[in-house]
C-alpha cells in the first residue's frame, strides 16, 4: 500500500492561521510564495547559501527553501510582512531604511529576518565564530562590526551593501530591547 504523498497543514504565519494541502516535498519558501502569496520572502539559490529566503520560526532564523512546509505546522512563522506593526517599521526595518541598508532590496527581506534572529540570539547570549570568549560566565560579546558581520555571513549581498548593513544592524542594536523582540519570541537555546 502506498503511502500518501500530500497532506492538509496549517500554518502560523505572521500571526494569522492557513490551512492548506501541500505536497510533502513543498518548501517553506514556495508555500510562502506559491500558495499563500507572501512574496516578500524571496528565492535566491534554492540551496540554503544565499540567505534571500530568511524567515524566523518560533523566532529562529531558517532559510525556507530548506524547511519543508509540514515541517513548520504549529510552529510561528515570522515573514517580513509580519515584522512591522501596521505602519510602524520594527527598528531593523527602519535602520535599513534610514542608513541605505539595501541597493537592489532582493536580499533585504531576508538580511531583515536574519538581523532580528541575530539581535535574539545576542540577547540570548549565543557567542559566533567572532566572539573572543566564549564560556557562558563571560555574558553576550559586544555586537562590534566584526561580531555582526559574522552572524550575518549567511546572507549574501550581490550588490555589495554590506558596510550599511552592518551599520543598520548596529543602529537596531542602539535603539535598545524592542529590537530584539518584536517579531516573535526570543530565540530558544539551540539544541543539543
Amino acid at each position: 500500500m502506498a503511502l500518501p504523498t500530500s497532506s492538509v497543514i496549517t500554518l502560523h504565519i505572521n500571526g494569522e492561521r492557513h490551512t492548506l494541502p501541500v505536497d510533502h516535498r513543498t518548501t517553506l519558501l514556495d508555500a510562502l510564495r506559491e500558495r499563500l502569496d507572501l512574496t516578500g520572502t524571496k528565492k535566491g539559490c534554492d540551496q540554503g547559501q544565499c540567505g534571500a529566503c530568511t524567515v524566523l520560526v518560533d523566532g529562529r532564523r531558517t532559510v525556507a527553501c530548506l524547511q519543508l512546509a509540514v515541517a513548520a505546522e504549529g510552529r510561528e512563522v515570522t515573514t517580513i510582512e509580519g515584522v512591522a506593526e501596521g505602519d510602524r517599521l520594527h527598528p531593523v526595518q527602519q535602520a535599513f531604511l534610514d542608513l541605505d541598508g539595501y541597493q537592489c532590496g532582493y536580499c533585504t527581506p531576508g538580511q531583515i529576518c536574519s538581523a532580528i534572529g541575530v539581535l535574539a540570539e545576542h540577547a540570548a547570549g549565543w557567542p559566533s565564530a567572532a566572539s573572543a570568549d566564549v564560556r557562558p560566565a563571560a555574558g553576550p560579546p559586544p555586537l562590534t562590526p566584526d561580531e555582526i558581520r559574522e552572524r550575518m555571513s549567511g546572507n549574501l549581498c550581490r550588490c555589495a551593501a554590506y558596510p550599511s548593513i552592518v551599520e543598520a544592524v548596529t543602529r537596531a542594536v542602539e535603539s535598545g530591547p524592542a529590537a530584539r523582540t518584536e517579531a516573535g519570541p526570543e530565540a530558544k537555546e539551540p539544541a543539543a
